[in-house]
């Protein structure tokens, strides 16, 4: 059944499937304008995600034609994934920072193959076992080349500028870019009093940027063209405190449900990283490659039991936060290797 909330005020939020995900669905926003009902994200491009998306907005007495624009948080497909197929119907407009587009324009030049070939180089260089990667270069050698999410995402037509009004007839929805779990993530604050009159200012459509039992993951900005050292750890945190500041009366997210007390989540979080960099520290008394940190590291189950794939996402996670640790002057890498070591200082 097709789970449609009414949070008030003209802004409703559908349940999205995500297929084989344990997070379960995106929830996509919908806001009524003068011009017609808005988007915010559009959920995974999958059969049974666009029937419940279709029958949501239904239920609501609108259809996927009359959507007027589309307004991404970011370029994952959980969240983007429908937008294309949303445009087609409609005619819609869709909207991204600009970080995250040229993130969809590279992913749709990019040629069959580039990204195993970089994640390969990029997986031995930080200390891999040969067992994870000789699936991948067996998908490479033998043309098994699994499809992407996001190698046809729709490039987006209108940029998000950060700080600026988003051109929605009768609405104040001001964008506020929140780099960390991209780089061109943001949130979206509508600036008008909560239909039911809490304190503060408003409400916060937060993505995957503010969630009410988990946090996101935070990994490298993957390019494999920018050699730049980014800081997607630190991005995070200056980004929390950013949306801390704004004191919004309630958050709707687009994973779990919609909360209260942004503020005392985003202290949550930041605890929470903190607490995770000192452990890390402790680890790292012993020099460790990013995969052996990542092996020692918590997570929701196991090592053993982390799939292949996530296994490369954690890692991932694992990196952001030596570098984090790096730029603070609390670790520094060992002369050598590959694979690259790191030791605390």
């Amino acid at each position: 059944m097709t789970r449609v909330t009414d949070h008030g005020g003209g802004v409703h939020s559908i349940e999205v499937p995500i297929p084989d995900n344990p997070l379960g669905h995106t929830l996509v926003h919908l806001v009524d304008t003068g011009r017609g009902p808005v988007l915010i994200d559009t959920g995974w491009d999958d059969p049974a995600s666009w029937d419940t998306l279709v029958a949501g907005l239904s239920a609501l007495g609108t259809a996927v034609s009359d959507v007027h624009g589309i307004v991404i948080t970011h370029h994952h497909p959980d969240h983007h994934g429908l937008s294309g197929r949303v445009r087609e119907a409609s005619g819609a407009w869709i909207a991204m920072h600009e970080a995250d587009t040229a993130i969809v324009r590279r992913t749709r030049e990019a040629e069959p193959g580039t990204w195993l070939d970089y994640l390969t180089r990029k997986l031995a260089a930080v200390g891999a076992p040969d067992d994870h990667l000789a699936p991948l270069r067996a998908a490479r050698a033998g043309g098994r080349l699994r499809t992407l999410p996001g190698l046809s995402a729709a490039l987006p037509d209108r940029e998000i500028v950060p700080g600026e009004l988003l051109d929605l007839a009768g609405r104040r929805l001001r964008a506020v870019w929140t780099p960390g779990h991209t780089p061109g993530h943001v949130c979206l604050h509508l600036e008008e009093r909560h239909p039911a009159n809490l304190p503060g200012h408003g409400r916060l459509f937060s993505g995957d940027h503010l969630l009410p039992g988990i946090s996101p993951h935070i990994g490298l900005y993957e390019d494999p063209d920018d050699t730049a050292v980014t800081d997607p750890l630190g991005d995070y945190l200056a980004s929390l405190e950013r949306i801390g500041r704004l004191g919004v009366a309630e958050v709707l997210p687009a994973h779990q449900h919609a909360f209260t007390d942004a503020g005392g989540r985003v202290r949550e979080l930041l605890a929470h990283h903190e607490e995770r960099l000192t452990g890390l520290l402790a680890l790292l008394a012993t020099p460790l490659t990013p995969w052996q940190l990542a092996e020692r590291m918590e997570w929701n189950r196991p090592w053993e039991q982390i799939p292949h794939g996530s296994r490369s996402i954690a890692v991932s996670e694992a990196e952001s936060h030596l570098r984090r640790l790096v730029k603070l002057g609390r670790a520094e890498a060992i002369p050598g290797g590959p694979p690259v070591t790191y030791i605390a200082v």
